[in-house]
């Protein structure tokens, strides 16, 4: 279980989350959205410690990792994929996903990871993570080496970005596999119906508040009815 206790943050004198408390459960999918500006970005972050709350408490399965550092929290189980993945020079696709599972694999398991985000592996297996690829194939790398981690968390933020020519359905499948997979938990950042329709809970954050926490099909028809995507949630793209 992930727990968010009284989290408060800003930037630059600007409250960009203001008490955030949340509770999320093993073995389910939970996408936050929201209007941009909101924080959601923030709190994926602060999750993974990449940014530090200026109060209040995060507990991961009952230890409290409020002051642990991105490594220690990696070693937990926790995984992150950027909205703009990170680029490696003269580190190949085959040498990243040995790192993400953290022992020997072999070539074959590296392409049958790669498959599964709908890469030809012997098209890449050998490829640097470089700029050589384009943002979606550096994309999809990315969410092959957090499924290759097999992680207790995985954070995604806004996974859509760039993967214009991978159909969305993949994607969904994608996330289906993870959550099969770990039974862990599995937070999204994300405007798109199409991934808000495959959540147990959507988490509405507005103005760095929590504005309603529900299942899907209580909160889709909030989001509709208060046609929230004029204020920047695209659902209805």
């Amino acid at each position: 279980m992930l727990e968010l206790i009284d989290i408060s943050f800003k930037r630059d004198n600007k409250q960009i989350l203001d008490k955030i408390n949340l509770k999320l459960d093993e073995n389910k999918f939970y996408v936050i959205t929201g209007p941009n500006g909101s924080g959601k970005s923030s709190l994926a972050k602060i999750v993974m410690g990449i940014e530090k709350p200026d109060s209040g408490k995060i507990i991961f399965n009952g230890v409290d990792i409020t002051d642990k550092s991105i490594d220690e929290r990696a070693k937990l189980g926790i995984s992150f994929a950027f909205q703009q993945p990170v680029s490696f020079k003269g580190l190949t696709v085959y040498d990243l996903l040995k790192i993400a599972v953290n022992k020997e694999i072999t070539r074959n398991n590296a392409c049958d990871i790669l498959s599964k985000v709908g890469l030809c592996a012997l098209n890449y297996v050998d490829r640097e993570v470089n700029n050589s690829l384009s943002g979606g194939e550096l994309k999809r790398i990315e969410i092959a080496s957090v499924m290759a981690r097999n992680p207790k968390l995985a954070i995604f933020d806004e996974p859509e970005a760039g993967i214009d020519l991978w159909s969305f359905q993949n994607l969904t499948n994608v996330f289906k596999q993870i959550q099969e997979q770990s039974k862990g938990i599995t937070l999204v950042i994300s405007h798109q119906e199409r991934i808000l329709n495959i959540a147990d809970q959507i988490i509405l954050l507005e103005d760095g508040k929590i504005k309603k926490v529900g299942s899907k099909n209580i909160m889709m028809n909030i989001i509709f009815k208060e046609e929230t995507c004029c204020k920047g949630v695209n659902i209805c793209e």
